[in-house]
């Protein structure tokens, strides 16, 4: 077994420990295959992560073996990979910034299988750049989670807000609708929590906005709690940690049509052919002000 493989990328050299080390035993997947991924994704999954502090989903002896949410960086990280100190309740923590190949390379090398990032930029914390809606199935079904994804897009369309979807390599998809900063995530969460009912009195047999499980009854539960101070998003382009490495990919909104289609379509083997393709175009490159949403909305919601 290979103890260290040095991997160049750009100007500096990756040292990778036990790069034939399983991470995905029942695939074959080391984790020498892991940081290969990641440096060939690198160029359509940076622009989605600089500036933005990460939480390291990290899997030591693979997925098959216990893991953690790896928020402060360790000493032993080298000096070269940015960092960002941010408050926390009785504290700081110290993130990760993933600014280019290197980093990105590196933190596979720690076992790193999914790297989740904040809805905002490290420069205005408090403010996001970005609005999720995290929709899972109420059971094993991905048809609901169509259906709400199908029903969700026309009503942001109405409130005068671009949307992009994406797969979450787990369970569902992410809508996600790009901000211009102005609104903290007091106001972001409250208002996506407003578009979320409005949504469910539409449709009450199939959605709701119930956080009891208890209380869902079946219904598809429309979950907004990502937009909050501190809460992350998995990354487009970022591994699972699920048999058969399935990925977060981002999609076009006419791919959800498609036969087949669900969470877990592309993996680490397959999501490569679709590196030449730019599915959310410029969706997400002008944030939106959600002063005309907020009056659109309170306008349907009367």
């Amino acid at each position: 077994m290979t103890a260290v493989l040095d991997i160049p990328v750009g100007r500096r050299t990756v040292h990778l420990n036990r790069p034939d080390k399983p991470l995905f035993p029942k695939d074959g997947i080391t984790k020498a295959d892991l940081a290969d991924y990641y440096r060939t994704v690198a160029r359509r999954m940076l622009p989605q992560l600089r500036g933005r502090p990460l939480t390291m989903q990290r899997f030591p002896d693979g997925i098959e073996g216990p893991s953690f949410m790896h928020k402060d960086v360790p000493d032993y990280f080298p000096d070269w990979i940015r960092r960002a100190e941010l408050p926390k309740a009785g504290g700081t923590v110290t993130y990760v910034l993933c600014e280019d190949t290197a980093t990105l390379v590196y933190l596979a090398g720690q076992a790193c299988i999914t790297p989740h990032r904040f809805l905002s930029r490290v420069d205005r914390p408090r403010h996001p750049d970005r609005l999720v809606f995290d929709l899972d199935p109420p059971g094993t079904d991905f048809a609901p989670v169509l259906r709400a994804a199908r029903w969700l897009r026309p009503l942001l369309d109405d409130l005068g807000l671009p949307s992009a979807v994406m797969t979450t390599g787990s369970r569902g998809l992410h809508v996600i609708v790009p901000l211009d900063r102005r609104a903290d995530f007091d106001e972001v969460r409250t208002f996506a929590r407003d578009v979320a009912d409005v949504l469910a009195a539409g449709h009450p047999d199939a959605l709701t906005t119930e956080p009891r499980k208890a209380a869902r009854r079946g219904r598809l539960y429309l979950d907004v709690q990502r937009n909050a101070y501190g809460q992350t998003a998995v990354a487009p382009y970022a591994v699972r940690p699920l048999p058969g490495a399935p990925v977060a990919a981002p999609v076009d909104w006419t791919e959800i049509d498609e036969p087949g289609f669900d969470a877990r379509r592309w993996t680490l083997h397959t999501v490569g052919e679709r590196l030449d393709a730019n599915p959310w175009g410029d969706v997400l490159s002008r944030g939106r002000s959600l002063t005309r949403a907020r009056r659109a909305l309170d306008a349907l919601a009367g």
